[in-house]
Protein backbone atom coordinates (compact mmCIF):
# COMPACT_ATOMS: atom_id res chain seq x y z
CA UNK A 1 0.00 0.00 0.00
CA UNK A 2 1.48 3.18 -0.63
CA UNK A 3 2.02 5.88 1.37
CA UNK A 4 -0.61 8.47 1.88
CA UNK A 5 0.83 10.52 4.48
CA UNK A 6 1.09 14.00 2.66
CA UNK A 7 4.69 15.68 1.52
CA UNK A 8 5.51 18.75 1.94
CA UNK A 9 5.77 20.76 -0.52
CA UNK A 10 8.48 23.26 0.53
CA UNK A 11 10.37 20.06 1.71
CA UNK A 12 10.29 18.99 -2.45
CA UNK A 13 11.27 22.69 -3.40
CA UNK A 14 13.87 22.76 -0.91
CA UNK A 15 15.12 18.86 -2.27
CA UNK A 16 15.45 20.22 -6.06
CA UNK A 17 17.02 23.49 -4.84
CA UNK A 18 19.69 21.14 -3.45
CA UNK A 19 20.22 19.23 -6.66
CA UNK A 20 20.55 21.58 -8.59
CA UNK A 21 23.20 23.16 -6.14
CA UNK A 22 25.34 19.71 -5.84
CA UNK A 23 25.18 19.40 -9.70
CA UNK A 24 26.50 22.93 -10.11
CA UNK A 25 28.94 22.34 -7.60
CA UNK A 26 29.88 19.26 -9.18
CA UNK A 27 30.42 20.69 -12.98
CA UNK A 28 32.11 23.87 -11.47
CA UNK A 29 34.56 21.43 -10.02
CA UNK A 30 35.28 19.78 -13.33
CA UNK A 31 35.72 22.94 -15.82
CA UNK A 32 37.60 23.80 -13.20
CA UNK A 33 40.39 20.32 -13.04
CA UNK A 34 39.42 18.70 -15.95
CA UNK A 35 40.51 19.54 -19.54
CA UNK A 36 38.15 19.18 -22.10
CA UNK A 37 38.58 15.25 -23.61
CA UNK A 38 40.60 14.40 -20.99
CA UNK A 39 40.27 10.84 -19.07
CA UNK A 40 41.20 10.47 -15.40
CA UNK A 41 40.79 6.74 -13.89
CA UNK A 42 39.04 6.50 -11.05
CA UNK A 43 38.11 2.43 -10.92
CA UNK A 44 38.58 -0.27 -13.58
CA UNK A 45 34.88 0.86 -14.81
CA UNK A 46 35.13 4.75 -13.77
CA UNK A 47 36.50 7.36 -15.36
CA UNK A 48 36.14 11.61 -14.73
CA UNK A 49 35.88 13.10 -18.06
CA UNK A 50 34.81 16.25 -19.32
CA UNK A 51 32.14 16.26 -22.40
CA UNK A 52 29.64 18.53 -23.38
CA UNK A 53 26.38 16.96 -24.90
CA UNK A 54 24.36 19.73 -26.72
CA UNK A 55 21.49 16.98 -27.33
CA UNK A 56 19.57 14.77 -24.86
CA UNK A 57 19.98 11.44 -23.50
CA UNK A 58 22.58 9.56 -25.13
CA UNK A 59 23.41 12.66 -27.46
CA UNK A 60 19.84 12.65 -28.83
CA UNK A 61 19.67 15.41 -31.40
CA UNK A 62 23.02 16.64 -30.45
CA UNK A 63 23.95 16.68 -34.47
CA UNK A 64 21.22 19.25 -34.53
CA UNK A 65 22.53 23.00 -35.65
CA UNK A 66 21.21 24.49 -32.18
CA UNK A 67 17.63 24.80 -32.34
CA UNK A 68 17.77 21.76 -29.71
CA UNK A 69 19.81 23.90 -27.53
CA UNK A 70 15.90 25.93 -26.93
CA UNK A 71 13.89 23.45 -27.35
CA UNK A 72 15.20 21.26 -24.47
CA UNK A 73 15.31 24.54 -22.26
CA UNK A 74 11.63 25.57 -22.80
CA UNK A 75 10.67 21.82 -22.53
CA UNK A 76 12.87 21.46 -19.18
CA UNK A 77 11.32 24.86 -17.80
CA UNK A 78 7.42 23.93 -18.68
CA UNK A 79 7.98 20.01 -17.14
CA UNK A 80 9.67 21.63 -13.89
CA UNK A 81 6.96 24.23 -13.14
CA UNK A 82 4.15 21.66 -14.27
CA UNK A 83 6.19 19.53 -11.38
CA UNK A 84 6.32 22.50 -9.01
CA UNK A 85 2.39 22.83 -9.32
CA UNK A 86 1.73 19.11 -8.90
CA UNK A 87 4.08 19.36 -5.78
CA UNK A 88 1.74 21.78 -4.59
CA UNK A 89 -1.92 20.53 -5.64
CA UNK A 90 -0.98 16.69 -5.07
CA UNK A 91 1.55 15.91 -2.16
CA UNK A 92 -0.49 12.45 -1.13
CA UNK A 93 2.00 9.85 -2.43
CA UNK A 94 5.30 10.50 -0.50
CA UNK A 95 7.18 7.93 -3.49
CA UNK A 96 5.77 9.99 -6.31
CA UNK A 97 6.35 13.57 -4.86
CA UNK A 98 9.89 11.90 -4.22
CA UNK A 99 10.39 11.19 -7.79
CA UNK A 100 8.92 14.04 -9.28
CA UNK A 101 11.29 16.30 -6.93
CA UNK A 102 14.75 14.36 -8.11
CA UNK A 103 13.19 14.98 -11.82
CA UNK A 104 12.67 18.69 -11.26
CA UNK A 105 16.02 19.04 -10.06
CA UNK A 106 17.64 17.48 -12.27
CA UNK A 107 16.20 18.95 -14.91
CA UNK A 108 16.75 22.59 -13.84
CA UNK A 109 20.17 21.43 -13.19
CA UNK A 110 20.73 20.85 -17.29
CA UNK A 111 18.53 23.84 -17.97
CA UNK A 112 21.31 26.01 -16.11
CA UNK A 113 23.73 24.60 -18.76
CA UNK A 114 22.26 24.59 -21.56
CA UNK A 115 21.67 28.32 -21.04
CA UNK A 116 25.58 29.26 -20.22
CA UNK A 117 27.15 26.87 -22.48
CA UNK A 118 24.59 25.82 -24.86
CA UNK A 119 25.09 22.16 -24.45
CA UNK A 120 25.21 20.11 -20.98
CA UNK A 121 28.05 19.02 -19.18
CA UNK A 122 29.04 15.21 -18.78
CA UNK A 123 31.54 13.90 -16.36
CA UNK A 124 31.23 11.03 -15.07
CA UNK A 125 31.91 8.06 -17.31
CA UNK A 126 31.61 4.26 -16.82
CA UNK A 127 32.22 1.16 -19.16
CA UNK A 128 33.12 -2.31 -18.96
CA UNK A 129 34.98 -5.01 -20.97
CA UNK A 130 35.48 -1.90 -23.75
CA UNK A 131 31.99 -0.72 -23.81
CA UNK A 132 31.69 2.61 -22.56
CA UNK A 133 28.10 4.46 -21.33
CA UNK A 134 28.13 7.77 -22.28
CA UNK A 135 29.06 10.39 -19.95
CA UNK A 136 26.71 11.93 -17.64
CA UNK A 137 26.34 14.16 -14.30
CA UNK A 138 24.49 14.31 -11.10
CA UNK A 139 21.11 15.99 -12.62
CA UNK A 140 21.02 13.42 -15.21
CA UNK A 141 21.65 10.49 -12.19
CA UNK A 142 18.79 12.54 -10.56
CA UNK A 143 16.21 12.12 -13.54
CA UNK A 144 17.20 8.52 -14.05
CA UNK A 145 16.39 7.90 -10.17
CA UNK A 146 13.29 9.87 -10.07
CA UNK A 147 12.23 8.37 -13.48
CA UNK A 148 12.61 4.68 -11.68
CA UNK A 149 11.01 5.86 -8.55
CA UNK A 150 8.11 6.98 -10.63
CA UNK A 151 7.80 3.47 -12.22
CA UNK A 152 7.88 1.53 -8.82
CA UNK A 153 5.30 4.52 -7.52
CA UNK A 154 2.92 3.38 -10.33
CA UNK A 155 3.26 -0.35 -10.31
CA UNK A 156 2.43 -0.03 -6.35
CA UNK A 157 -0.16 2.74 -6.54
CA UNK A 158 -2.23 0.21 -9.28
CA UNK A 159 -2.11 -3.12 -8.82
CA UNK A 160 -3.82 -5.36 -11.66
CA UNK A 161 -7.07 -6.73 -10.87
Amino acid sequence: MPELRPSNPARCYALAALIVFLDQLSKWIVLDHIAYGESIVVAPFWNWVLAFNPGAAFSFLADQPGWQRWFFTILSLAVSAWIAVMLYRQPQRRLAALALTLIMGGALGNVIDRIRFGAVVDFIQWHVAGFYWPAFNIADSAITVGAVLLVIDQLRSHPES
